[in-house]
C-alpha cells in the first residue's frame, strides 16, 4: 500500500515541485495551497503523513496542526527555517531545504509510523 501524504504550502511553485518529487518516489500526494485548501483536503482523506512547508506562517501552522490532530492520528512533519520558533505540538521538524534530506526524513517517519501501527494491531489481536 502506498503512503498518502498531504503537503501544505503557501508557495505555489514549491508546492508543485514538492508534490512532483514525492509522487516520483511513489507516494500518493494531495497538495493544498493555503489554509482553506488544507482544511478541505484534511477532511477528504485518510493520510499517513502531513507535511507543512516553510512558507506557512507560525500562527497558521498552529491552527493546521490542531485541525490535523482532531482529524487524524497521522504524524506531522513541519519544515522550518533556522531562525523560527518551533511548535512543540508537531511530531517532526526538518530544517533543511535539501530534497534528498526531506525524502529520507519522510521515509523514516513513515517507516516508524507503520511499525507503530503494526505493533498496535498485534497487541489488539492478541488481547
Amino acid at each position: 500500500m502506498r503512503a498518502r501524504i498531504l503537503y501544505v504550502s503557501y508557495d505555489d511553485k514549491m508546492l508543485i515541485a514538492r508534490r512532483a518529487l514525492l509522487e516520483q518516489q511513489g507516494y500518493l500526494v494531495s497538495s493544498a495551497l493555503g489554509f482553506r485548501e488544507a482544511m478541505a483536503a484534511c477532511s477528504e482523506g485518510n493520510f499517513n503523513l502531513f507535511v507543512l512547508g516553510h512558507s506557512i506562517p507560525y500562527q497558521d501552522k498552529e491552527r493546521l496542526i490542531a485541525v490535523f490532530r482532531n482529524n487524524s492520528g497521522a504524524p506531522i512533519l513541519s519544515l522550518w527555517r533556522q531562525h523560527e520558533r518551533v511548535l512543540d505540538t508537531v511530531n517532526y521538524v526538518a530544517f533543511s531545504d535539501d530534497s534528498s534530506v526531506l525524502l529520507k526524513n519522510i521515509a523514516t517517519i513513515l517507516s516508524i509510523n507503520a511499525a507503530r501501527t503494526n505493533m498496535q494491531a498485534e497487541t489488539k489481536s492478541s488481547a
